[in-house]
């Protein structure tokens, strides 16, 4: 309470504004609302609207309760931001008047108030919020809040009682715009429809300093995220629904997104004002920390300020799944576009859409800024030259340095006044080839170490079981320096590229004996980390004959994981085709349809599809949080390597990390694009070795054996089931029993036997775990953490 009191909230104790309470502001406890703050706001914010059309859109602000919990969110929404259209008659025509709810432009002229132990009745179930947030009578944030001292009081816990209320009262849960979840230690935001993993610290107040150790982790969320200006920026720009065709999803920005977006739109005015250079700068976003929903959110800011003048946003990648991979993001979200995004198809299509007098959200390839084909020397004509043009180029670090001569040159002959923001993972600071040059500083940077902190990313890890090539070692490098730009979409264009030294080491790496023996390689470490971990793996071939042949070595040994139907079968290539592919290939070439019901099949954790072999598709860009395990037989360097072990650093329920196994030797270009990483100022290790995990795996054992020093638990090593359980039970009693002797056993045990766990499954696949896999077993088992009330572990009857 003192910390909204703090930034000007009026407080109410819940029992005092309820049903005949002191102060009573709710005539039932159904009403969830409070009215009359309401009725205030729409009168003060629309004098000049009739009373009628006033009381109607209260009367639609009520209806909008019911129904679907996350639809029904979606509309309140679009009403908060967009206002409450009420149509009405006038001379005989339907008129539609907008009804404003809040006013973003002048936050003082809002009622702010936060009210605790707010009592709320639905279909005779009673709930009782710890702390609800107001915004004109409108119930927008909401707090479960856990006591520190009490040790079985915890954050997950409190997401939990979250949601239950979605189940038991949706009447308050559909106004809902914020989620808070806090035991004292931590405080994490997140909203509806969002899993556990999603709810994120807010770790700074003004976007430049970073919560440290010691802080307050509450005072930084509170302050950081409702403070009135910072909550209406927030609720008006940064939260978005999106609609994949299967079901409706709600996000809203983790504070990274929130100020870089923020800072960013800062330095676009400045570089498209007078005076401006042009170049509105770098946002340097780690892979897998939501940088697409970054660039919607910026575009959305960028819609709506009026010194732009509704301006012409074209978002720009360099290769085509990339491009669909993120037009689908913003379709997804158009609702914060007020309008709906375009794509263009060709070289053609492209020119028509960019001249336009205002207006649009446009989607293209770079390639696509071609000269005339009947004069390829001459220059590049000049599409548009507006000044309200901006140009959101996404893994800016790999096509955006041909300014002379090339594509980009072309880009900037067409846009001559047009304003550029470059978004990257991985930039690129190597002589000429320097994203700040091209674009400008660096806007924000949020590097791997802060991703994993936050949680916004999980850690890799990096294990090496080469599988020797038919050549001497100092042989091995024998690759083009230039075989990083070679991609499915031009390999049919590059025949001659390719009967040189790459088509020497594809033979080696493709050789049939070799492909057998990573074949069953991959499986015999594969069925060791299921056993331990559940999710999915991606394999990158080096090409689409060995990705063929791979696929063919790894179903002759697992025959029912083959199907020639798309929905069925546990593996599948995901790759291009042409007509002169032979016909063998046929069943691994589909159309966008046939790959996007692939990609949904990889996505789903429930989905049988455990594997997909990919060579250069899905390698940016591509999102599947069940993804932890990276199979590389394919030479990668640079920001090709890193964007492709980032496929497995997505957060999903229980994994610890994601996992690269190298079959080729990439060792050494991923220590070269690490240097490069750090040498730009990105702080954090892209992949850690599995060593690491492996020493923490063998201390917490070590913690474990001597916690258990003195209690023989050799029969649930060797015993069958009822030894085991018997031995559990043994094991219980014995820990309790110390517990009364030795001060905070309990603790160190689950702090051990968490960190074992998580260790073994970073590690699974790895000898030593399955050297000690029952004694670990043995250690974490499910009932023994349950009986000592461990933190999200459910007892089992197995």
């Amino acid at each position: 309470m003192a910390l909204f009191r703090e930034l000007g909230y009026t407080y109410a104790f819940g029992p005092d504004i309820g049903q005949g309470g002191d102060h009573q502001e709710r005539e039932d406890y159904i009403e969830t609302l409070l009215l009359e703050r309401l009725r205030t706001a729409i009168h003060t914010l629309n004098p000049a609207v009739p009373k009628d059309i006033r009381d109607e859109a209260l009367r639609m602000v009520r209806d909008a309760a019911h129904g679907g919990l996350v639809t029904q969110n979606n509309l309140i929404q679009r009403m908060l931001v967009e206002g409450v259209r009420v149509a009405h008659q006038v001379d005989g025509e339907e008129r539609g008047v907008i009804v404003r709810l809040i006013d973003y432009d002048h936050p003082e002229k809002n009622d702010f108030l936060v009210v605790n132990q707010y009592t709320v009745i639905h279909n005779r179930i009673n709930r009782r919020a710890d702390l609800v947030v107001f915004v004109n009578g409108l119930p927008l944030g909401l707090f479960e809040l856990k006591n520190m001292a009490d040790a079985n009081a915890t954050v997950r816990k409190a997401w939990n009682q979250l949601q239950t209320y979605q189940a038991d009262i949706p009447n308050l849960m559909a106004y809902n715009a914020v989620l808070v979840i806090s035991d004292g230690l931590k405080a994490a935001m997140g909203c509806l429809s969002a899993p556990y993993e999603r709810f994120l610290p807010w770790k700074t107040i003004d976007g430049q300093e970073l919560m440290q150790k010691g802080d307050d982790p509450l005072r930084f969320l509170i302050h950081g995220v409702f403070e009135p200006g910072r909550f209406l920026d927030l609720l008006r720009y940064f939260v978005a629904f999106e609609d994949d065709g299967r079901k409706l999803s709600k996000k809203i920005a983790a504070y990274h997104q929130f100020h870089a977006a923020q800072k960013a739109l800062l330095t676009t005015l400045a570089a498209a004002g007078i005076g401006g250079d042009r170049r509105g700068g770098v946002v340097w976003h780690t892979q897998g920390s939501g940088k697409s929903l970054t660039m919607l959110f910026f575009a959305g800011m960028l819609i709506q300020h009026p010194a732009l003048e509704n301006p012409t946003i074209l978002m720009l990648t360099d290769r085509t799944n990339l491009d669909t991979q993120l037009f689908d993001t913003f379709a997804a979200g158009s609702q914060l576009l007020r309008q709906d995004p375009q794509q263009a198809d060709s070289v053609s299509d492209l020119r028509e859409l960019l001249q336009r007098a205002s207006g649009g959200v446009l989607f293209s390839t770079i390639q696509k800024f071609q000269k005339d084909r009947n004069e390829p020397q001459g220059k590049h004509p000049v599409l548009s030259d507006r000044k309200n043009i901006i140009v959101m180029v996404d893994e800016a670090q790999r096509s955006q340095y041909e300014i002379l001569d090339g594509y980009a040159a072309n880009l900037r002959a067409a846009l001559p006044n047009a304003t550029f923001v470059a978004f990257t993972g991985t930039p690129l600071e190597l002589d000429d080839r320097d994203t700040r040059v091209v674009f400008g500083d660096y806007i924000d940077i949020y590097d791997i170490q802060r991703a994993v902190e936050d949680g916004a990313t999980v850690p890799i890890y990096y294990e090496s079981r080469l599988v020797r090539l038919n050549l001497p070692e100092d042989q091995r490098p024998i690759i083009d320096s230039t075989f990083e730009e070679i991609t499915e979409d031009d390999e049919q264009e590059n025949k001659e590229r390719l009967k040189t030294r790459w088509a020497q080491l594809e033979a080696l790496v493709g050789a049939p004996k070799r492909v057998e023996q990573i074949a069953a390689d991959m499986l015999d470490h594969w069925e060791k980390r299921k056993s331990i971990l559940s999710g999915k793996a991606m394999i990158v071939a080096m090409s689409r004959r060995i990705a063929v042949e791979l696929y063919d070595a790894i179903t002759r040994i697992r025959p029912d994981w083959h199907s020639e139907d798309d929905t069925q079968g546990g593996i599948k290539v995901v790759m291009t085709g042409s007509a002169s592919d032979p016909l063998e290939w046929k069943q691994h070439i589909r159309g966008k349809a046939g790959n996007e019901a692939i990609a949904d099949r990889l996505k789903d954790p429930e989905d049988r599809l455990e594997i997909v072999i990919v060579r250069d598709m899905w390698l940016t860009g591509f999102d599947a949080p069940a993804l932890n395990t990276l199979y590389v037989d394919k030479p990668m360097r640079g920001h090709t390597l890193m964007q492709a072990i980032a496929r497995v650093n997505r957060v999903f329920a229980n994994k610890s990390g994601g996992l690269v196994v190298d079959y080729i030797g990439i060792a050494q270009d991923l220590k070269n694009a690490i240097a490069t990483y750090t040498r730009s100022g990105g702080k954090g290790n892209p992949a850690e070795t599995v060593q690491a995990a492996i020493k923490v795996l063998l201390e917490k054992l070590d913690i474990c054996r001597s916690i258990f020093h003195g209690c023989d638990y050799q029969d649930y090593l060797t015993g069958d089931g009822s030894e085991k359980v018997a031995t559990l039970r043994k094991g219980t009693e014995f820990i309790l029993s110390q517990e009364l002797t030795e001060e905070g056993i309990k603790r160190r045990y689950r702090n051990a036997t968490s960190g074992l766990r998580k260790a073994a499954t970073l590690a699974a696949g790895d000898d030593v775990v399955e050297r000690c896999r029952t004694e670990i077993i043995a250690y974490s088992a499910k009932c023994l953490f349950y009986l000592v009330g461990c933190e999200g572990i459910e007892p089992t009857t197995r």
